[in-house]
């Protein structure tokens, strides 16, 4: 249980509050590529509860600006791109991606102050799918060079789902490995496509989730944020061994479908303090990802990227189903489980009200490394995980994998193994 201050502190990111100013000491997903085409039309979006304009200029730069002229304060997502920027159709002004108003052709001689107006600009960059911003002071930080940005297309899919409540309990929720053997599990894994065999074992992920309900969780402390470690005895002379990540500040990297040596994060970017795009990337390092798998990652989503299973229809949950099928009668998507679970919580969950457990250590951990991160951007330092040396950009040990081991093995040094084995693969 956290105090009511401290919990106000890590869920409310609007500009000059002190999550919001940590967040903004990092690149943050604004939108997706796809969503912003060449020659498409500005695209109006929210993020840490501003209000803004996303366009690509006739180049193909993206540029993200307030949303509302500096003119009058007409809506520039009605703008027209032309002439090197997005003009406002109210009277034409016209600025560039970095702000600067280059046309004011209602005024005499095209306006001989247009130079002193800086109109709110935030800088952009585009990789692996996704339009990135920064909205911090200063000069921006490097974007950490992760695997699952640089792998070539084939080899990535991304997407993003809208959740109706606060990015914390989202994140949450993907540090937390006991609610595998509850949430997600399938009571038949009949018909269930593409599910996952465990490495060293003929048995699925989903099976040995079940064998052991109630895990060992170690934590160990990284420069990226957290390594989460979870062993589930599985019957035998075998354990099974299972490594996820908590990434500062607001994303997780953890075993996804059948991605061989990959893995799937997700990345909750609040738009205000009561809702948030999760951004869900899947990569392999070896071979492009099969058709089904990129089916996969959006089955039950509308065109406005909104589950179909939701708190107004109960996430359609099916208590027949539940009694052969799946433990929430809540399908087979883990996207629309993840959203009941954290969306009925309310759009902020009261984390004064809760009683954490032993195997809660990941979150605990977390909301710790955010705290401290928060008191650092206080004090004028850097947080944890903000990158500025190119030497240090590489994140190849920010590894995930699930496999059985000997359950007489070292799995601190077999982890350690692996985790450099993964790095191998990542770096030939």
């Amino acid at each position: 249980m956290i105090s009511k201050e401290e919990n106000n502190l890590l869920t409310q990111t609007g500009p000059q509050t002190p999550c919001g100013e940590l967040m903004r000491h990092y690149w943050q997903p604004v939108a997706l590529a796809e969503e912003l085409p060449p020659e498409g039309a500005p695209l109006k979006v929210t993020i840490l509860g501003e209000e803004l304009v996303l366009f690509r200029d006739e180049q193909g730069r993206p540029g993200l600006l307030g949303l509302h002229c500096s003119h009058r304060g007409t809506d520039l997502s009605y703008g027209r791109v032309e002439n090197g920027g997005l003009r406002c159709v109210y009277h034409g002004w016209l600025y560039d991606v970095c702000g600067k108003v280059i046309e004011q052709p209602g005024e005499p001689g095209g306006g001989a102050n247009k130079h002193e107006i800086r109109h709110r600009a935030h800088p952009c960059t585009e990789a692996g799918g996704v339009i990135f911003t920064y909205m911090g002071p200063g000069e921006p930080p490097l974007l950490p060079n992760y695997e699952f940005l640089t792998v070539p297309d084939a080899q990535r899919t991304v997407t993003k789902i809208f959740y109706r409540c606060n990015y914390l309990q989202g994140n949450e929720g993907n540090i937390d490995p006991v609610h595998l053997s509850f949430l997600h599990q399938f009571l038949s894994e009949a018909n269930v496509p593409l599910q996952r065999v465990v490495q060293g074992s003929d048995a699925t992920d989903n099976t040995l989730l079940g064998k052991d309900i109630a895990p060992t969780i170690e934590v160990e402390l990284t420069d990226f944020g957290l390594r989460i470690c979870s062993l589930r005895a599985s019957g035998g002379d075998k354990t099974y061994l299972r490594v996820t990540n908590f990434v500062m500040p607001n994303l997780a990297a953890f075993g996804g479908s059948t991605v061989g040596e990959g893995y799937s994060v997700h990345w909750h970017v609040p738009i205000d303090d009561t809702s948030h795009w999760k951004y869900v990337f899947m990569f392999s390092r070896e071979r492009a990802l099969a058709p089904e798998l990129r089916h996969k990652s959006r089955a039950e989503l509308t065109a406005d990227y909104r589950l179909d299973r939701s708190g107004a229809n109960r996430y359609q949950q099916d208590r027949e189903s539940m009694k052969t099928k799946t433990f929430t009668g809540m399908g087979y998507n883990f996207q629309a489980h993840d959203a009941f679970a954290t969306e009925s919580q309310g759009t902020i969950q009261d984390r004064t009200a809760e009683h954490l457990v032993t195997s809660d250590k990941a979150i605990i951990a977390a909301r710790k490394l955010l705290l401290n991160a928060i008191n650092d951007v206080k004090e004028g330092r850097d947080p944890r995980h903000v990158v500025r040396d190119p030497n240090t950009n590489r994140f190849l040990h920010l590894q995930v994998f699930s496999e059985m081991i000997a359950a007489s093995a070292d799995w601190k040094e077999h982890a350690k193994k692996r985790i450099a084995k993964s790095e191998r693969v990542s770096n030939p």
